[in-house]
């Protein structure tokens, strides 16, 4: 992987794959770039240039403690410029609000396309989630901040909470529990989106998969009606909070073509 630095000195590793338009892809809680190389790999069949990144505190990237959520809008503008100065920006999940906080803080996005982001707006926000993650980590128990935010960020009930720790997968996400104090410090941040980020100009496309979680698909249609501009499209290959790399990236194809 290629390194780009951010504006704190952090360095952030990123891969393009392909070539063409860039498209950068922002993954959600516990993935790294591995996790978008799929969908960069149909995106570069179609003639577009995906781009994978690990987010800071993730894989081959570094980190610059204090950090906060405008430190991660700036990681993605390093990586937008490390590529061309513009590209579109796909994000998944927690980093759906990513891509849209970034756009609102003025990164050089070319067109937003925001999949299953995981907006409360203001309802049932877990109390000082970050702090806490960020206590655990600090007291050497990343298992712990690892649990805790499956528990509260992403709000998986306790029997799967205990079977992904005692599967050979844990031991992956463990090294990631920093990463946690993040995602959980964004969405607290901007649980509601701020005027910046509805008021973005670029175009913007929601997506959410047919099923998820009704959750999300309430928050899509929330969103939705808060950003007039933007464009809700269910993708019927995707499902349960999954992308389906060659379904959206026929989307984007289309829509940035």
């Amino acid at each position: 992987m290629e390194r780009t630095l951010s504006a704190d000195g952090t360095r952030i590793a990123y891969e393009p794959i392909g070539s063409g338009t860039p498209v950068v892809i922002v993954g959600g809680a516990f993935s790294t770039a591995d996790a978008g190389r799929p969908l960069a790999g149909a995106l570069a069949e179609l003639g577009l240039q995906g781009v994978v990144y690990d987010r800071r505190a993730r894989g081959g990237s570094g980190d610059t403690p204090p950090s906060a959520p405008f430190r991660e809008a700036e990681d993605l503008t390093a990586v937008i410029e490390a590529v061309g100065g513009r590209a579109a920006v796909l994000g998944h999940s927690s980093g759906a609000v990513l891509a849209l906080y970034a756009a609102g803080e003025g990164a050089p996005a070319s067109h937003l396309f925001l999949s299953e982001p995981p907006f409360r707006f203001g309802q049932g926000d877990p109390e000082d989630l970050a702090g806490r993650l960020q206590a655990l980590v600090d007291e050497g128990r990343p298992e712990d901040a690892v649990t805790l935010f499956q528990r509260e960020g992403v709000g998986l009930p306790d029997p799967v909470i205990e079977q992904i720790r005692s599967s050979p997968m844990f031991a992956g996400l463990v090294p990631l529990a920093q990463s946690t104090v993040y995602d959980a410090a964004l969405t607290a941040a901007v649980s509601t989106p701020t005027a910046a980020m509805t008021g973005v100009g670029q175009p913007v496309v929601i997506l959410r998969g047919e099923p998820t979680f009704p959750f999300l698909v309430a928050a899509a249609e929330r969103l939705a009606a808060s950003m007039p501009g933007a464009d809700l499209v269910v993708v019927p290959e995707s499902h349960d909070h999954a992308v389906d790399p060659p379904a959206t990236a026929r989307l984007v194809r289309e829509r940035i073509a």
